[in-house]
């Protein structure tokens, strides 16, 4: 069948449709290779007469698979969490294992990690996050020669693959729902000015208000991500005198301590001034009163499409198709806008 001509990695490859370097994983028993295509490669080279320095050519049990993940915010934070579960119960269905660590927002400590998980031989990296507030990050130093999909922060290079929740999408609709509720005086609570994630959300918000014929009521406020930072800038706002209606809050924490000192204030929330927050975090949501409307970033739907990505490089024995998926988010209203102020304003 060979002719007399040498057969080599790329012929079996040919044959079964896979890279060559799937073949050169399949039959030196040392790669990440699903245990159906390890078979066909194995099968193939017999047929070709495939000769390689491992000892007969028989099926070899495949390994048993396990994920990395590096992450630099702490396991409970509000993206870290239902993003986990999202990606582990995907990777479950998979029976692939899954490694946790904790970068903590420290280059040098992720790098430390990633190096830690390579020695162990996992078959790929998921990377999540950046730090606070930063959507997107620079890639993993050096080769690191297994699949990696970074989440919640995308890669700066194009090539990566990466999966993200629709920051600017929410900060859009968090607008677009005040002006659709009557509101025209539109102000924006957000968290510190340099990070990236309150930069979107002030262009989202000038963006939408600009198609509405309208502009924001006063400059955005930028503060820390806190409680405590939402209820100062509330105070401010109202002892400005500037008029508003609307509020749109950089996260749900920021909004429940605004909607806490307008009430301190006499201003109801939503008849005077409505409320919007931002990730849907129902411990805080639930808490504030009124019950806050929010943006829900369907974290867990992040990390199991960040999953499923790795899952087909891992078991396809395929690079993962590069490029960036943006997972879109929901708005979820309830009564911080629920009524508009009497008599829609022009």
């Amino acid at each position: 069948m060979t002719n007399g001509k040498r057969v080599t990695a790329r012929d079996v490859a040919a044959l079964v449709g896979v890279s060559p370097g799937t073949v050169s994983k399949a039959l030196s028993g040392r790669g990440a290779v699903h245990p159906d295509t390890r078979e066909r490669v194995l099968r193939a080279a017999r047929e070709l007469g495939l000769r390689t320095a491992r000892a007969p050519l028989e099926p070899t049990p495949a390994r048993d698979l396990t994920v990395g993940l590096v992450t630099q915010e702490p396991f409970g934070m509000r993206r870290t969490s239902p993003l986990l579960l999202g990606a582990m119960e995907r990777f479950a269905e998979h029976d692939i294992a899954f490694l946790l660590c904790d970068g903590r927002g420290d280059p040098i400590r992720e790098q430390h990690f990633v190096e830690s998980l390579l020695r162990r031989r996992v078959n790929g990296v998921l990377v999540a996050g950046s730090g606070a507030g930063r959507l997107t990050r620079p890639p993993l130093r050096g080769a690191v020669g297994v699949p990696v999909v970074y989440t919640t922060s995308a890669s700066t290079d194009p090539r990566d693959v990466s999966v993200v929740p629709d920051d600017r999408g929410g900060a859009e609709a968090a607008v677009r729902h005040l002006v659709a509720t009557g509101r025209r005086h539109i102000a924006c609570v957000l968290g510190p000015r340099r990070e990236e994630a309150a930069r979107v959300k002030v262009a989202a918000a000038r963006e939408v208000l600009a198609e509405h014929g309208l502009a924001q009521a006063v400059d955005p406020l930028h503060g820390p991500w806190s409680e405590e930072w939402g209820r100062q800038a509330a105070m401010r706002l109202v002892h400005s005198g500037v008029r508003l209606d609307g509020l749109v809050c950089g996260n749900d924490v920021i909004a429940r301590g605004v909607t806490s000192a307008l009430g301190t204030l006499g201003v109801s929330v939503p008849d005077d001034i409505g409320v919007m927050g931002f990730d849907n975090w129902a411990v805080m949501v639930e808490a504030s009163r009124p019950r806050l409307s929010s943006v829900d970033l369907n974290l867990p739907d992040v990390g199991a499409v960040a999953a499923d990505r790795m899952i087909e490089a891992i078991l396809r024995g395929a690079a993962p198709r590069p490029g960036v998926t943006t997972v879109e988010c929901d708005l979820v209203p309830r009564e911080s806008t629920a009524v508009a102020p009497p008599g829609a304003r022009a």
